[in-house]
């Protein structure tokens, strides 16, 4: 595939060049990303770049299931250690919140490369009334964090399944 000098100061006159998909589901890709590109900017809900979430900081992805004896909240918490999570309980809610600190240094003969990453993280989860704050439990193996909040006695009770009646 014949490229073109790249260097804007040797182009005298023509254009730069542009390189042909190598694929042809490569040219339907480009295009499609720019249609969503192009309907997004006129929103505030553009999609985020990789840098940009990056600056933004970390977002841990949270699963909430509720029964009728407990509500269980498991985290994704990749490359995090235990002691950077905090878990903290109020009686509306549930916080998450930690820091992921990363550094990859990777050294060979010719070379040296050091990437550091540093994301601050917070995630409130709602929760129902009714919650025994004496018997949660928080379970962090490997990057997982799971907490267990069993409901009081009172709040199981509380609940009544009604009968619906056909007219």
């Amino acid at each position: 595939m014949p490229f073109r000098n790249l260097v804007p100061s040797l182009w005298r006159g023509s254009a730069p060049a542009r390189r042909e998909p190598e694929h042809p589901f490569d040219a339907l890709q480009q295009e499609m990303n720019r249609l969503f590109d192009s309907f997004f900017r006129g929103f505030d809900a553009a999609p985020l770049s990789a840098a940009q979430e990056r600056l933004m900081g970390f977002i841990p992805i949270v699963d909430v299931k509720e029964d009728e004896k407990e509500v269980v909240v498991k985290a994704e918490l990749p490359g995090i250690d235990e002691k950077d999570i905090d878990v903290v309980l109020t009686d509306q809610a549930l916080t998450l919140k930690g820091e992921k600190k990363e550094e990859k240094e990777d050294k060979d003969k010719g070379y040296y490369r050091m990437e550091r990453s540093y994301g601050a993280f917070r995630r409130e989860i709602p929760l129902p009334a009714g919650i025994d704050a004496k018997k949660v439990e928080a379970v962090f193996k490997n990057g997982l964090l799971t907490v267990t909040l069993p409901k009081t006695e009172e709040s199981r009770k509380a609940g009544r399944k009604i009968s619906i009646k056909s007219s």
